[in-house]
């Protein structure tokens, strides 16, 4: 059927039945897209809007009135162009016709659908064909009985014109911008008035006394704001309003929310308005009033406003809402919150704001006061969980804008009292009902300690006294709430188990951000900081070592004789709070070395005794070993409290290095008795018996004494003897994977990092060498072995051991080289002695291995860690011997059938592979220079043909960066001339060699630019400016001839597909510098020949784009130029396609 051809009426019920149809569950996708397919003919008809003018008129069915107003959205937005002026006029006055006659009883997402679409017509023809489209809006806002419907075409417009999309012209959106600018003072105004008349006219039947406030109240009130005219103000009754009046103040805080997301803070933004403001800012922290309204379908809302009305403008027009005043008058509250937010959020502020701002700020603190104020009813605490969720969301949102925006400027001002609002923050911080209020809460402390502690760095070291006492109980506080006992029932609600996105627990985030807190606390009080937290922590530690009484043996078990479940519970408690003050004890380790470390000596140490004390206390006993009334909850603890001991320490290790150089050349009697006792806490935990949390505590521990403190008495030691003699017996059951290769890298490092202080006669390298060598032949035995089975290929038998041989030992020396790759030549060079007949076993396996690709992945890890840190120790020869073996390997079918499987182990393999050829062209003088030409061809005739075209992004950049760094080490390899040399002999003449392989590179950067992957677009266009910069890779002669203007085409066009977005400003700088090569070649030859190349627009419009683009040299100006030509460009584009055919267009 042809819609058209009928007469209107049927037309209308034919779509009616249509839609119905459409939106009915048993109609089928395909009879779905039949009706999609007609329906969508229907509309591209020039005069179907006429159709849909009658349907609109004459319709009840919402399906059938949203389809015709998608129909009239779609003709202004893109066929306006060619919509004839007579027919324009017609629409313009028909739509807002229709509006005014229907909207009370339009359901309310028509009414909106319906505003849009005026707007969007505005949004093309105002002032010029449209010119009382606006003035229309505020004559709507101001009549009694249609204010609503203003307010939601003024904030449609405000959304809609200030911001617009891409469909306009750039010289459209400033003329609209400023068109709006010109309104906003009597917009304002308009809204004030809204806002006042409805407070007003009700607060006058408001019957409730005020509130008296409390004596103490009334001065910190006097303090805030400054005489009494606000305080009156702000403390009377909140009134009671009905349902219209509720919902046009919401919409009017709606549109100032809005507004004030685009306008600049000035004076039109009057005191009377602000005041207005912060009085609905009240409706959310008021409990008190009971609903007018008797209950209704909406009566069963929860405080936080869970299943309150939409928040499109209140409800529908001409059904309104009745409902539980309670959560829209907080409803109220929230949006107020919004607009001083969106206030308080800028960072620019004009001179004769300021003073508002404070006055804001004054108003909000009562606000807080109100918030935190106690009364018999209700504690702080109780009031907060009353109130709407989302209204303290917003009021914390304001603490952290004003602490972080705003402190500065209002600090030292003496009408605002920083010193009470900390006091009232304070209260606010510890009183929030949820652990995220709590956690935000928080953050606004940190902005503030970061904010004292830059302060105190950069001059005002005096004014930390002021407020001393507000961090004294902060630092009380936090600390409190981290210990069940005084937090136990808030603390046991933390989840302990589940993962979130950062791999941590909830109680480890409320644990870790608290710490936080601590830390920067210490940062500027560190004495007063230690003195609070060091006997809080000696309290739970006694609890600890007292533990050693209640043990009872009976044969071979140990039993801890605590049974009551009340002990039980308080022992789990006081294990749970000694875990976290470790950890805390740990966060300090930092303020005790560098400068403070004698004045802070003495505290340190006696830390650093505890610390050994406790864990060589629980190493003895093995309080892990012990059989527990409660194993699921005690044994954990006991376990935690004993890994966090041996972290904690670990923590003080450089505190130990710098004591160990304080002391190198005196009595070192209490350094050694120290490490002494930290080795033999450490090692008796080394065992596959010990709990893997614990061992790796220990294994890290012993690591950080190798690798930070290095005593020369270390490898002395009889516990440090011991672990080598487990470590290097075959017999022995072989540690978890991780703990084995840190007790490895410790017990190396000690034989290869050079003692601190020690000249290098006295490092004994001939005696640690060789205890190295036998150290590494004792972990390498089984490798060594497989040097026979080289010559044949593995048996399947034999092959799964072979594996898992490799896979055992490989890590294990990666781990060691890549321990020592940045210390001395003599560390690495022994190091390389020790290796050397491992790595040629691992030379002569590759080929039997090439397809395993699990195995030659871990190989070339190897290999690539080698290069890495010992390149120059393996010496020319044999590096060359490795990279030919591998290039020999690699053929394409080897390589082609690795990249194809993505994200396999094969795939890692050539990364791997390409990671190693991109250290040997990074190597400086030209001992591996020979090889540069089979490493591009490698890269260029091998990887690339199979990576153009797919995805491939982990290989793709690897090898773009082969290719980068071939470029910027090797130069010369290309262009001989310095950049000196070609300056004075000028360009003509300038020396190029292998300029079929450069420019083979160069294309593929090209490429890499029309493709999806952002990541690589970013890291090339990264890589090409940066060869311009070192290189001045645009200047030279081949590539300003032959390249650039190909490079500044396709970028111009990856901005006008807008594919790459998130790039604009990089894109744009690289067009800026490839222009700036030669600017007047750029004007004159290469943006006429782009824009004659441009599709979609006509001459005329080619000139006006032309026109724009300034002949600007500078970047800021040139940066805009290019947005402006691509948003015009575009622009155009769309207009023009909207054009039906035959348009004659003046």
């Amino acid at each position: 059927m042809k819609l058209s051809s009928a007469s209107e009426e049927s037309s209308l019920r034919a779509l009616e039945s249509l839609m119905t149809e459409f939106f009915h569950s048993c109609t089928t996708n395909e009879r779905k897209r039949e009706i999609e397919e007609l329906l969508n003919n229907f509309a591209q008809q020039m005069g179907a809007w006429r159709h849909c003018l009658y349907f609109l008129s004459n319709t009840r069915n919402e399906y059938v009135m949203m389809y015709s107003l998608t129909v009239f959205e779609n003709l202004v937005n893109k066929m306006w162009l060619g919509v004839a002026s007579q027919d324009k006029m017609e629409i313009r006055s028909c739509l807002p016709k229709l509006l005014l006659a229907q909207y009370k009883a339009m359901p309310f997402f028509i009414r909106n659908k319906l505003c849009k679409v005026i707007v969007d017509i505005g949004r093309q023809d105002w002032p010029m064909f449209y010119h009382d489209f606006f003035t229309n809006t505020l004559q709507l806002i101001q009549s009694p009985t249609m204010a609503s419907l203003g307010l939601v075409l003024l904030k449609t417009t405000s959304e809609e014109l200030a911001c617009p999309r891409e469909d306009l012209s750039v010289a459209r959106k400033d003329e609209l911008r400023k068109l709006l600018l010109e309104q906003v003072p009597t917009v304002l105004g308009l809204l004030t008035g809204i806002l006042e008349t409805i407070w007003d006219k009700h607060s006058v039947t408001a019957a409730t006394p005020p509130p008296s406030p409390t004596s103490g109240e009334t001065e910190l009130l006097g303090s805030l704001l400054q005489g009494t005219h606000y305080s009156k103000l702000l403390s009377q009754p909140i009134p009671a309003l009905d349902d219209d009046s509720q919902q046009l103040c919401s919409l009017a805080l709606e549109c100032l929310a809005h507004l004030f997301s685009w306008i600049p803070l000035s004076t039109s933004i009057t005191p009377s308005l602000l005041a207005s403001i912060f009085h609905f800012a009240r409706f959310g922290c008021d409990l008190r009033v009971k609903p007018k309204t008797p209950p209704s379908i909406y009566s069963s809302c929860s405080s936080n406003g869970e299943h309150a009305p939409p928040a499109n403008g209140g409800g529908r027009p001409g059904h309104q809402m009745g409902g539980s005043g309670q959560v829209d008058r907080s409803r109220l509250g929230v949006l107020a919150m919004t607009c001083i937010n969106e206030l308080v959020s800028k960072n620019c502020v004009p001179l004769d704001f300021e003073e508002y701002l404070l006055r804001m700020f004054q108003q909000t603190f009562f606000l807080l006061q109100r918030l935190t104020r106690e009364n018999n009813a209700h504690t702080v605490k109780s009031r907060l969980q009353e109130l709407d969720e989302s209204y303290v969301e917003k009021f914390t949102d304001f603490l952290r804008l004003f602490v972080s925006v705003h402190l500065r400027r209002i600090e030292s001002n003496a009408q605002f009292p920083v010193v009470e609002f900390l006091a009232l923050l304070f209260k606010y911080t510890f009183n929030q009902p949820t652990h995220e209020g709590y956690f935000a809460c928080l953050d606004i402390w940190s902005i503030f300690l970061d904010y004292l502690t830059t302060k105190i760095k950069s001059r005002l070291a005096d004014r930390d006294g002021v407020y001393k006492d507000a961090l004294v109980l902060l630092l009380r506080e936090v600390l409190n709430r981290i210990q069940f006992r005084y937090n136990q029932a808030q603390l046991e609600e933390l989840d302990d188990e589940t993962l979130d996105d950062d791999q941590q627990t909830e109680w480890q985030r409320y644990l870790r951000q608290s710490l936080e807190v601590v830390v920067k606390v210490m940062e500027l009080l560190p004495s007063h900081a230690f003195a609070t937290l060091f006997p809080v922590l000696q309290e739970d530690l006694d609890v600890y070592l007292g533990l050693q009484q209640f043990i009872v043996t009976s044969g071979t078990s140990r039993r801890l004789n605590i049974t009551a479940e009340n002990d039980c519970r308080r022992l789990h408690c006081a294990l749970r709070d000694l875990s976290s003050l470790l950890q805390a004890v740990g966060r300090l380790a930092g303020y005790f070395i560098g400068d403070v470390f004698a004045a802070r000596f003495n505290d340190a140490l006696a830390v650093v005794e505890r610390l050994v004390e406790v864990t060589c206390y629980g190493s003895q006993i093995s309080l892990y070993d012990l059989e527990t009334a409660v194993p699921s909850v005690l044994k954990p603890d006991l376990i935690d409290v004993h890994a966090q001991s041996l972290a904690a320490l670990q923590a003080y290790s450089h505190w130990l290095a710098q004591f160990y150089s304080e002391v190198q050349r005196q009595n070192q009697s209490r350094f050694i008795s120290l490490v002494t006792s930290t080795m033999d806490a450490t090692a008796p935990l080394i065992t596959a018996k010990v709990p893997e949390k614990l061992l790796l505590s220990a294994c890290h521990l012993m690591m950080s004494m190798a690798t930070t403190v290095r005593p020369v008495f270390l490898v002395t030691l009889p516990a440090v003897q011991n672990i080598f003699n487990l470590i290097t017996e075959s017999q022995t059951r072989r540690l978890p994977q991780e703990a084995y290769m840190l007790v490895c890298r410790a017990l190396s490092n000690m034989l290869l990092l050079p003692w601190s202080n020690l000249p290098e006669s006295e490092q004994q390298w001939q005696t640690r060498s060789s205890s190295h060598a036998s150290l590494l032949a004792a972990l390498t035995r089984h490798y060594r072995l497989l040097r026979g089975t080289a010559n044949q290929p593995p048996h399947r038998l034999g092959l799964e051991d072979t594996k898992a041989v490799l896979h055992q030992t490989l890590p294990v020396l990666r781990d060691i080289v890549d321990s020592i790759s940045g210390e001395s030549t003599k560390s690495r060079q022994i190091c390389y002695q020790s290796l050397q007949e491992s790595v040629q076993v691992s030379l002569g396996l590759f080929p039997v291995f090439i397809q395993q690709p699990d195995v030659t992945d871990e190989m070339l890890s190897f290999f690539l860690t080698l290069f890495q840190g010992l390149r120059v120790q393996m010496g020319v020869p044999f590096t060359g011997q490795i990279i030919h073996t591998f290039l020999s390997m690699f053929t394409r079918e080897q390589l082609a059938a690795s990249i194809l499987q993505e994200g396999s182990a094969g795939c890692r393999v050539v990364e791997k592979f390409l990671k190693i050829l991109q250290v040997v062209v990074q190597e400086p003088g030209q001992a591996f220079k020979p090889f540069l030409p089979s490493i591009i061809a490698l890269c260029m005739e091998q990887v690339y043909p199979i990576v153009a075209e797919r995805s491939s992004p982990d290989v793709k950049a690897e090898m773009f960066e082969l290719l980068y760094q071939v470029l910027h080490h090797n130069w010369r390899y290309f262009f001989k001339t310095s950049v000196l040399a070609s300056v004075q002999r000028g360009s003509a003449e300038e020396a190029m060699e292998n300029e079929a392989q450069f420019s083979a590179a160069m294309q593929a950067f090209g490429q890499s630019f029309l493709q999806p992957d952002i990541h690589i677009f970013k890291q090339n266009l990264s890589y090409l400016e940066s060869l311009n910069s070192k290189h001045k890779l645009y200047h030279r002669k081949l590539f300003r001839t032959s390249m650039l203007f190909h490079f500044i085409n396709v970028l111009l066009q990856v901005l006008l597909h807008k594919s790459h977005d998130l790039l604009q400003e990089e894109i744009a700088l690289a067009v800026y510098n490839m222009a700036s090569v030669d600017f007047d070649a750029f004007y004159s030859a290469f943006m006429p020949e782009f824009l004659n190349g441009c599709q979609g627009v006509d001459a005329n419009q080619r000139a006006v784009l032309g026109r724009n683009f300034k002949l600007e040299r500078d970047l800021p100006s040139f940066t805009q130029s290019v947005h402006r030509l691509v948003n015009d460009l575009r622009y155009y584009r769309l207009c023009n396609s909207s054009l039906p055919t035959g348009t004659v267009k003046l």
